[in-house]
C-alpha cells in the first residue's frame, strides 16, 4: 500500500489520499467499542492517513472527545501529522433529536470554542457548517469562520452538502478549501452541477458515504437486524424492496471485484479515487480490520475497461430510495 497525497483545493492543505470519517465511532451506527475506535485512529495515522473528520454534534461532543484522546495518546510524530476536519451547526436536544441548524456568527465562535477544548488542539484545520442555515446568509457564516482563520483558531474553510449557487457565494466571501458531500457509486448527484462548479473554482471534494453506509461494502445482508439507534434502520435505501434492489447491484459489483481479486469495498472506494485527484474519499471504518480493507483500495488500479464494466453494473441512477429520510432530505440543497 502506498499512501499518496492530494490537495484540498487550491487554498487547502495537502492530505492523504484517503481520510478517516470518525462519526460511526460514537454515533448513528449502533454501539461501538471506544478502545477499538482509538486503536483504529492510531492505525490510520500509522498507515499515513492524515485527515480525521468529525462533527461537534456526533454523539453530542463525544466523538470529538474520542478523537482528542486518540491524538493525545498517539506518538508525537503521528499526532503532528493529523489534520482535523470539523463540522458544526447541527442542533440536538437531550433525546438526540435533530432540531435545526445555527450558522449565526456568534454561534460559530461558540461552537469553535467547544470543539477546540474537546479535541485538545489549538486550531482546527478545516471548519465547516454541516448544513446551510436557511435563516442566515452563507456569507455571514463563512465570514465568521474567516475571522477565526485570521485569529489562528482555524486554518481552512470548508463547506458541507450545499449546492452550486451557495458554493459560489461562499467562495466570493472567502477562500474555500473543500466541499464535503456524499459521493459514491450509488450517490452521484454532484456530477451534474456541483462537481463542475467546485472544479471551476479550484475547490476539492471530501467524499463521505463512499460505501453508502456499508450498503455497498459487500458485508451487508438483507436479513441483518438493525437497532433503532442505527441511522440505517430509518434510511430509505435500507428498507424492504429498496434494500433488495440495492443489494442486487452489490452482487453485480462483486463479480467485477472477484475478477480483479479484490473486495467489493475496495473496488467501490477505488472507483471514487478514480474520479479525480480533487476528490478525497472518507472511509468510515470503525475497526482496524475494516480500516485495513479500505486502505487496500489504494493498491487497486481501474483501467477504462474496469470503469466501463462498473458503470454497466451500477449505472448512475440505479439506486433505489433516497439517501436520507424525507425530513433530512429537506435540508439538502439540490
Amino acid at each position: 500500500m502506498t499512501m499518496h497525497t492530494r490537495s484540498l483545493g487550491t487554498t487547502g492543505p495537502q492530505v492523504s489520499a484517503l481520510g478517516l470519517g470518525c462519526m460511526g465511532m460514537t454515533a448513528l451506527y449502533g454501539d461501538a467499542d471506544p478502545s477499538e475506535s482509538i486503536a483504529t485512529v492510531h492505525a490510520a495515522l500509522e498507515a499515513g492517513v492524515t485527515l480525521l473528520d468529525t462533527g461537534d454534534f456526533y454523539g453530542m461532543g463525544s466523538n470529538e472527545l474520542l478523537i482528542g484522546e486518540a491524538l493525545r495518546t498517539a506518538p508525537p510524530a503521528r499526532r503532528e501529522q493529523a489534520l482535523t476536519s470539523v463540522k458544526f451547526g447541527a442542533l440536538r436536544d437531550p433525546a438526540g433529536n435533530w432540531t435545526g441548524y445555527d450558522g449565526r456568527p456568534a454561534a460559530v465562535r461558540n461552537f469553535a470554542a467547544y470543539s477546540l477544548q474537546r479535541l485538545g488542539v489549538d486550531h482546527i484545520d478545516v471548519y465547516r457548517i454541516a448544513r446551510l442555515d436557511p435563516a442566515v446568509p452563507i456569507e455571514e457564516t463563512v465570514g465568521a469562520v474567516a475571522e477565526l482563520v485570521e485569529q489562528g483558531y482555524v486554518r481552512h474553510i470548508g463547506l458541507s452538502e450545499v449546492g452550486a449557487d451557495t458554493i459560489r457565494r461562499a467562495a466570493a466571501t472567502a477562500p474555500i478549501s473543500d466541499l464535503q458531500i456524499e459521493y459514491s457509486l450509488i450517490s452521484r448527484g454532484i456530477e451534474h452541477a456541483v462537481l463542475p462548479t467546485t472544479r471551476e473554482l479550484g475547490i476539492a471534494i471530501t467524499a463521505y458515504g463512499v460505501l453508502s453506509r456499508g450498503l455497498i461494502s459487500g458485508h451487508f445482508s438483507a436479513d441483518r437486524q438493525l437497532p433503532a439507534t442505527d441511522f440505517r434502520a430509518h434510511a430509505p435505501r435500507f428498507q424492504g424492496e429498496n434494500l433488495r434492489h440495492n443489494l442486487s447491484l452489490v452482487e453485480e459489483l462483486r463479480k467485477i471485484a472477484e475478477h480483479k481479486g479484490v473486495s467489493v469495498a475496495q473496488i467501490a472506494i477505488a472507483w471514487v479515487l478514480a474520479q479525480g485527484r480533487d476528490i478525497v474519499p472518507l472511509v468510515g471504518a470503525r475497526t482496524r480490520e475494516r480500516l485495513a480493507e479500505s486502505l487496500g483500495a489504494l493498491d487497486v488500479t481501474l483501467d477504462a475497461a474496469d470503469l466501463a464494466a462498473i458503470e454497466r453494473a451500477v449505472p448512475a441512477t440505479a439506486a433505489a430510495g433516497d439517501r436520507y429520510p424525507a425530513a433530512q432530505m429537506a435540508h439538502l440543497e439540490p
